[in-house]
């Protein structure tokens, strides 16, 4: 299908090899390209992105993956990580680990989200993986995770565009709106709702009832509200969404059988297209969402929860429509690195002074 994105259990190709430097005088620090493996370890997904990143902030995928991991099944409830979805997480890692050594990658990082921060025991968790697999792994506040996020979904544009936009990342334990212009960021906020956590709070019954998914709704809208000044709901233009529930929405209303990013990322999610999804999906049992085309069967039981918030997140900024990006916190993760890494190599240069 010509699918860019694997998702769990999809045949890839063989991972390519790293490309070769060109011999010859060494490049500026400013031409060179980096070879980047980014782990984004999520309270739904584990997700992978190997890519050749450049200075001027141009990302080359090489391989990318998607595993519906459920890292955060009973979080809200237990307050602590589950053994089995910690070991679900981690037969995982060690899949994209060898990956990530196939590929030749040059610097790796692994980032872990709100499962992690609200988890007792989250460091013990971000340890191991550190500890098992050579991973940079490191716990993200939410205002890094909205910061990083916001570079990624952004990175595409030009950096002059002129109108305020919010950037809406819907995740399986929180949410994060980062709204700004350009390179700045005005404002950003992580949220305590989730589609993992707000799926577990209050969808019990299967359909879930009218009002299970009020109830969800008016928690969403509260917590939003709460969460978002007046001020700042009014300054943003425009919207673009990221991540699962967005992705996901946007191929249903494709009607694609495969995913293909091509197609997704760029793609314009109005309002009376997410509600007339969301009927349609709270309709079904969670047996026959597995089969609506455009979704991934392992999304299925969250995917409700998930089209409430973008439906609400809308509603808050009085938008009646968003832009769908196939680019999120993965590409601002690995911009974010490979910027780092130039800056100190150039400190260094510059000691040295070559």
């Amino acid at each position: 299908c010509g699918v860019r994105r694997r998702l769990a259990g999809g045949a890839s190709p063989a991972a390519p090899a790293s490309v070769p430097t060109p011999a010859g005088p060494r490049r500026p620090l400013a031409c060179r390209r980096v070879r980047v493996g980014v782990v984004d370890i999520g309270t739904n997904s584990t997700r992978l992105l190997v890519a050749d990143v450049s200075a001027a902030g141009r990302v080359r995928e090489i391989e990318r993956r998607t595993t519906i991991t459920r890292l955060g099944d009973g979080v809200d409830r237990t307050g602590v990580l589950a053994p089995e979805a910690m070991e679900r997480v981690l037969a995982t890692v060690a899949e994209y680990a060898r990956l990530i050594e196939a590929c030749g990658v040059s610097t790796t990082v692994a980032v872990l989200t709100s499962a992690v921060r609200d988890a007792a025991n989250g460091e013990d968790f971000a340890a191991r993986v550190r500890d098992d697999y050579g991973l940079d792994a490191r716990t993200i506040d939410g205002d890094e995770e909205a910061r990083l996020t916001f570079l990624g979904a952004t990175s595409h544009r030009p950096s002059a565009a002129a109108a305020p936009s919010v950037v809406i990342d819907i995740g399986g334990g929180s949410t994060e709106f980062v709204v700004g212009s350009g390179d700045d960021v005005s404002f950003h906020v992580s949220t305590q709702a989730g589609v993992v956590r707000h799926t577990e709070r209050h969808l019990a019954s299967d359909p879930p009832t009218a009002a299970e998914v009020d109830a969800l709704t008016a928690d969403v809208r509260a917590i939003f509200g709460a969460n978002l000044p007046p001020d700042v709901r009014a300054s943003a233009a425009t919207a673009i969404a990221v991540a699962g529930t967005a992705t996901s929405l946007a191929a249903i209303d494709l009607d694609l059988e495969c995913y293909l990013a091509d197609s997704v990322h760029g793609h314009e999610l109005s309002l009376e297209t997410c509600r007339r999804i969301l009927a349609r999906l709270a309709a079904l049992t969670d047996a026959q969402r597995r089969h609506v085309r455009g979704l991934h069967p392992d999304r299925a039981p969250t995917i409700v929860a998930g089209a409430v918030m973008l439906i609400e997140a809308l509603t808050v900024f009085r938008l009646d429509r968003t832009e769908v990006s196939d680019q999120d916190l993965l590409h601002g993760a690995a911009l974010e690195t490979v910027r780092r890494g130039l800056t100190n190599a150039h400190q260094r240069a510059t000691r040295k002074g070559e």
